[in-house]
Formats: C-alpha cells, structure tokens, sequence
C-alpha cells in the first residue's frame, strides 16, 4: 500500500537482486521539510551526532539486561544492517525510555509522601454507622474493600493520592460519597469534578437522593447558572457555608476558593487535563490567604485502565479496584447488527417498549456534516419518532440544548414519560435508569471498544435483561471483527486491553492532554515486559540513590532533568 519509490541514477550500480536488499530509515516529514531532506541532513551529521552520545548504564546492568549500547542503537537505528540488529537498538531504546518515564513517576510519588501534608480524616464506628445508613443496601465485597483502602488513607497526615476504577455499573460513586462523609464528618469540605453538566447533575441527583434528610450542605456548581446564583454560591464555598460541591470545570475557575478543602474527587479523570486535574488539588486556602494542606485526592474511571497504561500515565497513584457487579446484575447481551438485519432489530426493540422497558440509541453526530458521511440524531430522532416507533413516546439529548431542557427531558425519561431516548454520546456516563433494558448504537464502527462498553453499561442496571445492539455501515470487513469482542466478552479489563492494542493509548483514553509521555520507541503493548523491567529497576535505582546523586548516574540525572524536569511538579496531579 501506498509504496515509496526512489529512482536511481543514470550512473548508479545495477541492482544485484542476488544479494540481500539494503534497508533505509523512514523520517516522518515535517510542514518544511520532506522525509527525503531530513534524511540527507542525518546523513550528514550522523557522526558528529553519534560522538556526544554518553552511555546510561553499567556494564553490569546492560549485561544482566541483555541490552545493547546506546550509541550502537541510536546508530543501527538510522543505518539499519538487518532486522535483528533493529530489534535489538529498538530494545534498548524502549528500555531508556521507559526506564526514564519510571524515574520521573517513582520521583514524583517519593516527593509527594515526604513534603505534602494533608489533614488526617479519621473514621470511626459511629462514623462508619452513620454513612452506612444512607445506603438502602449492603456494599458489595469489591466496595467493601475500596473503603477499608481509601479509610486508611483518609487518615494519614499525607494526601492520599488514590485511583478507583472498575466496570461500568459496579458502584464506584457509592464508594466516592462514603469518603466525601468521613471527610465532611471530619468537619472538611469536599469538592466532587465531572467533566460534562450531564454527570455532574447526574452525581447532584444522586446525592440529593442518599443524603436527604441530612445536615450535609450539598450544592452544584456548572457554568450555566445565573451570575447572581453564581456569586452567592462561590461566596458560600469560600466561606465554608457548604460542606460538598459537585462541579464541571466551573469549580477550577479562579474565583472558587474552599475555606478548608480536604477530599477532592475527579470522575472520569481522563477527560481532564493535567494541569486543570493540579488546579483542583490548590483550591483550599488558609485564614490568612496563604495555602493550607493538600486536599486528600481521589481519581475515578470507568473505564478499566490496562496494567501497562496505568503503569504510565498513572503510576503515581494507588489503585484500587471494584472487580464485581452488585447482586442480581446480569451479563448484556450484545449482538452486531448489518443494515440487512436492521428490520427485525428494530422490531425487537418495539417488542421492549411495548412490554414496557426504555431504550436508548444512540448517534455520532448532533446536525449532519458535509464532511462526515454519518447519521445525525436530530435528524434520526425526528425519522425514528414519525416512521419507526410512531405511537411510541420518544425525545432528544445532545451537548448543545441548555440545561433546563436536558434536565426536563432526563427526568421524563426517568419517570417512564419518554420510552425511547434519541442521544449523542453525552450519556456515555452518569445516566442511570433502571427500566432502560436497550441500547442501540448506530455508527458502531466509529468508536473505540472501551467508548462502547461504557454506553452498554447505561442499560440493564436493573433487575431486567440488558441488550445493545452494535448496529455497523458494512456487512464484513475488518471493523466487525474488531466489534466482535464486545459480543464475545463482558470484561472491561480484556476490552480495554484490545482497545489499546487496536488504537493506542492516546486514542483509547480520547483527549490530548491527559498526562501521556510521548513515546517515540516504546510500545505498551508490544513492550509490556520492557516496562516492567523498567519499573522495578528505576525503583532500585531511587532506593539506593533517591536524588540520584552518584557518579554514575550523572548521564541519566541529566536526561531526567532534560525531559521532565518542567513536569516532575504536574505528574503529582494525578
């Protein structure tokens, strides 16, 4: 596909097709210059280049490694001699790479034990006894060992610097408000992130709902509110009138300041920048203006994490995870759907609704676009509402209706008055209606496996058989395949390690500025084991010389402060 050619010369040498076939170096080309000049100017320069580079390692350590020496690798890698001898400079190379990311991560979660002090939040019996009376239900094993790890951490004098994740559906946010109360009880403030309104008035809701009748002062925070609403309500925050504030972006703004800020929570944390996750963590001041404790911090996804992705992007947290479902959750059944089997699959989901369940479907697009060959779900809505599902009640949810019109139309969805739920991803997360039983996605080809499982996991959260069905724009081909391992298997950790195989990390956790190392050897699939090489020997090497101070760790002192040294402060957000 898409072959480079060169054409030799009039007075080049005859091609001896007898002889093995020379291998070149591929430059991506840049805006100014093409893949063939760079090439030129390497070539040039390699030698001189090739003279400053300095070795990293011992050669103890290379040895009991098995890896080759920097320069032969940088060298082989621009005057590749075979594919073995590739592999072998791409291994060392990986390694190095690794092995610094390592450093920074191990160095970061060292400075942060030893300089941040956080107030100690402890629990007790009649504490623990009081939280657990708002629940109408026991705590599963899997949330019951998420509280005893983050309790533990709430009461130490350092900030917890923790990850929960687990499965869609598995009670995570459950978890989130037991430590926000051990927090509050502890007379703290507590400040709860989501990245969308959608889910912030979700969690909102939510926590209307466990604390009611309580003397917890709870309120939300989103850019839409009036100005008026707005300032007496960050007049309130600052002066410590609220004990609990959920919030979109809006709680980063520069005039929110808590008046003792202890426990800050971030749901769905990938969706944040890191230096937007940093500015949360210093929003607690003291009387005198100055900054107070660290806020203790916990990080949620529900979106499982691969090992290895975890590894890198988020090493300097603890992880904890919920690996089971509530009681009486069932597997969904998931199935692909080719425009030819669209009919009867449509006319399964009118037997649901006619049997009295709630569906979902979902489309890529809010308006059509010229550039993109995709259903819209305005436009679906109204075709769906007057052709497939008339006499059935149907209504729309996308990012760009206001506020009161989401609000208005998920709550007529919850309360049964809307059956079917015409939607973009906005309800990727945070939407929870037991009676929904359905979800069809259109389009299903053009999201990632992890995007899918967790608009799956919007249905069947009740006690009724969950269905979604994967409905795709061809009938064979490569992408089907790839959808296949959603039929296949429920496990979000086995999805999300197809996923990043598939798509890379980037991709996979869909936003620029999450804190990904940029990798130019390194692979977190194909290396997995390099990385723990890696891990385990950047932790020897910080135990013995934590500020890195021998002689011989000179060369990488200088490479770790040459890569990370603007960002060592920033990996501690998390």
């Amino acid at each position: 596909m898409n072959p480079k050619i060169a054409i030799l010369s009039d007075s080049a040498a005859p091609a001896n097709e007898g002889k093995a076939a020379s291998i070149a170096g591929v430059y991506p080309a840049t805006a100014m210059l093409s893949s063939e000049q760079i090439a030129r100017l390497i070539a040039t320069n390699l030698e001189h280049m090739l003279a400053l580079v300095k070795e990293w390692h011992t050669p103890q350590h290379m040895a009991a490694r098995s890896l080759a020496p920097r320069r032969w690798s940088l060298e082989v890698l621009h005057r590749p001699r075979s594919d073995e001898d590739v592999a072998k400079a791409q291994r060392r190379l990986a390694y190095d790479e690794l092995f610094l990311l390592q450093l920074a991560t191990q160095i970061a979660r060292r400075q942060r034990a030893e300089c941040a002090t956080a107030k100690a939040l402890p629990s007790s019996d009649e504490i623990d006894r009081r939280i657990r009376a708002r629940f109408p239900f026991a705590l599963t094993g899997g949330q019951e060992r998420a509280v005893r790890e983050i309790s533990a951490d709430l009461a130490a004098p350092r900030p917890m610097n923790r990850m929960l994740q687990g499965d869609v559906g598995c009670g995570k946010t459950v978890v989130a408000l037991y430590a926000a109360l051990v927090a509050i009880a502890n007379k703290m403030q507590v400040a709860i992130m989501a990245p969308t309104e959608l889910l912030a008035e979700q969690h909102a809701r939510s926590i209307e709902k466990y604390l009611a009748g309580s003397r917890v002062r709870h309120a939300l925070l989103v850019g839409g509110m009036k100005a008026v609403d707005r300032r007496e309500m960050v007049s309130s925050i600052a002066a410590g009138r609220l004990d609990l504030v959920v919030g979109t972006h809006a709680l980063i703004q520069d005039d929110v300041q808590f008046d003792r800020l202890g426990l800050v929570v971030i749901d769905e944390q990938h969706r944040f920048g890191v230096r937007q996750r940093a500015t949360i963590r210093n929003k607690g001041n003291t009387a005198d203006g100055g900054m107070g404790p660290t806020p203790h911090y916990l990080v949620m996804s529900a979106t499982p994490i691969p090992r290895t992705l975890a590894m890198t992007v988020f090493g300097d947290l603890d992880v904890t995870t919920i690996d089971e479902l509530p009681p009486g959750r069932s597997a969904i059944h998931t199935r692909l759907v080719t425009p030819v089997m669209k009919p009867p699959a449509w006319e399964f989901i009118r037997q649901r609704l006619s049997a009295g369940e709630q569906a979902y479907v979902v489309y890529p697009l809010i308006d059509e676009s010229d550039k993109i060959e995709a259903k819209a779900a305005t436009v679906e809505f109204e075709r769906l509402r007057d052709v497939e599902f008339r006499g059935h009640s149907l209504g729309l949810l996308h990012g760009r209706m206001s506020t009161e019109d989401r609000e208005k139309v998920m709550a007529d969805f919850a309360a049964g008055r809307i059956q079917m739920l015409v939607a973009t991803t906005v309800i990727e997360v945070g939407i929870d209606v037991a009676n929904a039983t359905c979800m069809v996605v259109e389009h299903a080809e053009r999201y990632g496996l992890s995007q899918l499982h967790q608009l799956r996991g919007r249905v069947g959260r009740g006690s009724k058989q969950g269905h979604c069905l994967l409905m795709t724009a061809g009938a064979h081909g490569v992408e089907n395949e790839r959808l296949s391992v959603l039929v296949k298997t429920t496990d979000g950790f086995r999805i999300a390690e197809e996923d990043l195989r598939i798509r890379g990390p980037g991709e996979m956790l869909g936003v620029r500025q999450h804190g990904l190392p940029e990798l130019r050897v390194a692979d977190l699939v194909r290396d997995a084991e390099i990385l723990r090489e890696a891990q385990r020997d950047a932790g020897d090497l910080i135990r013995e010389d934590a500020q890195l101070r021998k002689p011989e760790c000179s060369v990488i002192r200088t490479a770790l402060v040459a890569k990370y040294g603007d960002r060592l402060r920033l990996m501690g957000a998390g």
